[in-house]
């Protein structure tokens, strides 16, 4: 059976250029927008609870990661396409259409998220969007199949059922991950340097997992798009954390998170694509830390009989802050915590899946426990000044 790659090696050499094409051009294009916004006033202001910066913060950061994304896509899809352009054992094989419906999918979610930061979309603009996206990706092969690999898991037959039949049903399945993990990724956007670091580390674990699957997986016809989206968000967010640590010169916005949560989406798409469990797992859990925050924000809303959809002060990272931690030291902690997450996902390249339950529970179990302690569900609201280092 033909593998594509025989050693790592191999594949560094075809697809390390995607990661330095895509972080030089969010580099160069993240000044330029800052320059844009600024001269056209595009900016944040601050207010006295949600948006405690201390002046206005222009935004377009989301434009200049798009632009580094979808820089590193296409020229994976030109080069990987030239004749002799790969001297490894075999190229990389990227399927045009897939791909294109990718950029076209990142193009809209971006267009609606920057349409929020400047406008303020309505949550049932973005909630419609959102479906239109996940349409759109199923019409070009992404999470078509979603309701059989769901289905599969749980060792059901699904056999007698007709393609029109199990596309109809993987439209709910692809819209809550798309819609999932967006916002999961909305919602982690809250600290200076936070989302772009965070993104970047969890970038990392899904390119180990990419990487194994491509050496070793039986399934190679998604291979090369999982590795390549890898690379383009690492790219993409790396060169724009320079210019959003703390203090931040530039916001991503709506635009920038809600692109890298529809990257996270698809790749959790594509692995699950892979049938095999514990590669579901492990992609979900490299996610884990802006599902535990996403959760948490929901069940203290909740809790507090607030509409869950209404902004507040309810992340871990806030809590931290309002209670004296400065920005800095949360969002340090915030990175090593995505980090263990990595880890723990990347956990299923050596684990099987007896082994993988045990452990993921063990961690969800800590997490809850963490987070009791911390008294971070209670009623009581957190409010107080932001520290700035």
């Amino acid at each position: 059976m033909n593998r594509g790659f025989a050693t790592l090696p191999e594949i560094l050499e075809a697809y390390w250029p995607i990661l330095l094409i895509s972080f030089l051009a969010s580099v160069a294009a993240t000044p330029v927008c800052r320059w844009i916004a600024l001269k056209k006033q595009w900016v944040d202001r601050p207010d006295d609870w949600l948006k405690p910066h201390e002046k206005a913060i222009p935004y377009l950061g989301g434009v200049a990661i798009f632009l580094g994304w979808s820089v590193g896509i296409l020229w994976a899809l030109v080069f990987f396409h030239r004749e002799g352009a790969v001297t490894a054992t075999c190229s990389p094989t990227l399927d045009p259409r897939m791909m294109g419906g990718i950029l076209l999918a990142g193009l809209l979610i971006t267009a609606v998220g920057l349409f929020d930061d400047l406008r303020l979309a309505s949550p049932r603009m973005k909630l419609a969007a959102g479906m239109v996206v996940a349409v759109l990706l199923m019409a070009f092969g992404v999470g078509e199949d979603s309701f059989l690999l769901l289905v599969s898991s749980t060792g059901v037959e699904s056999e007698g059922l007709s393609r029109g039949m199990v596309i109809l049903y993987s439209v709910p399945i692809t819209v809550f991950v798309i819609l999932g993990a967006c916002n999961a990724t909305n919602l982690i956007d809250g600290l200076d340097g936070l989302c772009s670091g965070v993104l970047g580390i969890m970038s990392v674990g899904f390119l180990v997992l990419a990487t194994h699957m491509h050496l070793w997986s039986e399934w190679h016809h998604l291979d090369a798009q999982r590795v390549t989206l890898s690379l383009a968000m690492l790219g993409a967010a790396l060169g724009f954390l320079p210019f959003n640590r703390n203090p931040a010169r530039i916001f991503m916005g709506d635009a920038g998170s809600m692109l890298l949560g529809l990257n996270v989406a698809i790749l959790l798409l594509l692995f699950a694509e892979s049938r095999g469990i514990r590669w579901m797992l492990g992609s979900l859990m490299i996610f884990g830390l802006p599902l535990s925050d996403m959760v948490l924000t929901l069940a203290r809303r909740w809790r507090n009989q607030k509409p869950l959809m209404q902004g507040d002060r309810s992340h871990f990272y806030d809590q931290l802050v309002d209670r004296g931690w400065p920005v800095r030291r949360v969002v340090r902690i915030s990175y090593a915590a995505a980090a263990c997450f990595a880890l723990m996902g990347c956990a299923a390249i050596v684990l099987r899946v007896r082994y993988l339950l045990p452990l993921y529970f063990t961690v969800g179990v800590c997490v809850l426990i963490v987070i009791r302690n911390l008294g971070m569900v209670r009623v009581e609201a957190w409010r107080g000044p932001r520290q700035s280092a």
